[in-house]
């Protein structure tokens, strides 16, 4: 037992070296007059603020569209449902590059999708919008899958014992499924939000304006190299690990209640 306890300790410390020393790394190289002076910079406080805010758009609107979808292929047999799955599944194998052209090509005025919330005053090319759509389209399959397996590991008889009871298959839903399956819809929502914070392919290629964080620092790495570029990734690791942390005791908290 102390020795199988000692190799799995062992191992998963590894790994949790592997994520840490570099990041740890970073942080304390970082200049602490020039962390001082990015953390005043109006420029970088904009780009950080806009790109959590895009994320937390994209995960509301992908948690109103996917929960239901969630819900239906862990509840219902269809034909496809293989397929659909796949589909979901592909925004994060495909590289993100390629996702955003596929965006730019879908919703960019030269696509009738594009004309049509043109004429109705949306774009997503170059704005705040399109940002979200960005973040959206590669993130959306942490939320969808977690969700999913939320809604498998509740037991059917539950919902069937409240529809006997008089209970309608929305009041099942909302009264059962849904209160059972939060924590793994809010693990999904924060990894979803995690992700679209982070992302950068995708986002570059659809809306490179107004610049979001990890543009901004790829942007600053370009034109100035590693020390003006490390302090603005600095800061977004930090707030980022202070917003998570949050969250994930936050969830905590709740599940002891």
């Amino acid at each position: 037992m102390k020795n199988f306890r000692l190799i799995i300790g062992a191992l998963g410390t590894i790994v949790i070296l592997l994520v840490a020393i570099p990041l740890v790394r970073m942080i304390v190289a970082a200049d602490p007059a020039l962390l001082r002076a990015t953390i005043s910079d109006k420029e970088v406080l904009t780009s950080v603020i806009l790109t959590i805010r895009a994320a937390l758009w994209a995960t509301l609107g992908c948690t109103i569209f996917g929960i239901p979808l969630a819900y239906a292929l862990a509840r219902w047999p269809f034909p496809g449902r293989s397929i659909v799955q796949g589909l979901i599944d592909l925004p994060v194998m495909i590289p993100h590059t390629a996702a955003g052209i596929a965006l730019l090509m879908v919703y960019g005025k030269a696509f009738f999708l594009g004309k049509a919330f043109s004429r109705l005053g949306i774009s997503f090319i170059g704005t705040e919008a399109g940002i979200s759509l960005a973040m959206a389209f590669v993130s959306f399959p942490f939320l969808v899958n977690a969700a999913r397996d939320g809604f498998m590991s509740v037991d059917t008889r539950l919902e069937k014992v409240a529809r006997t009871l008089g209970a309608s298959p929305w009041g099942a839903f909302f009264k059962i499924s849904l209160p059972l399956t939060w924590r793994s819809i809010l693990s999904g929502g924060i990894m979803m939000w995690a992700r679209g914070i982070s992302e950068f392919g995708a986002v570059i290629i659809l809306a490179y304006h107004p610049m979001t964080a990890p543009v901004l620092i790829w942007e600053r790495f370009e034109a100035y190299g590693l020390k003006y570029a490390r302090p603005v990734a600095v800061l977004l690791i930090l707030l980022c690990l202070v917003i998570f942390a949050l969250l994930r005791g936050l969830a905590g908290k709740r599940r002891s209640d």
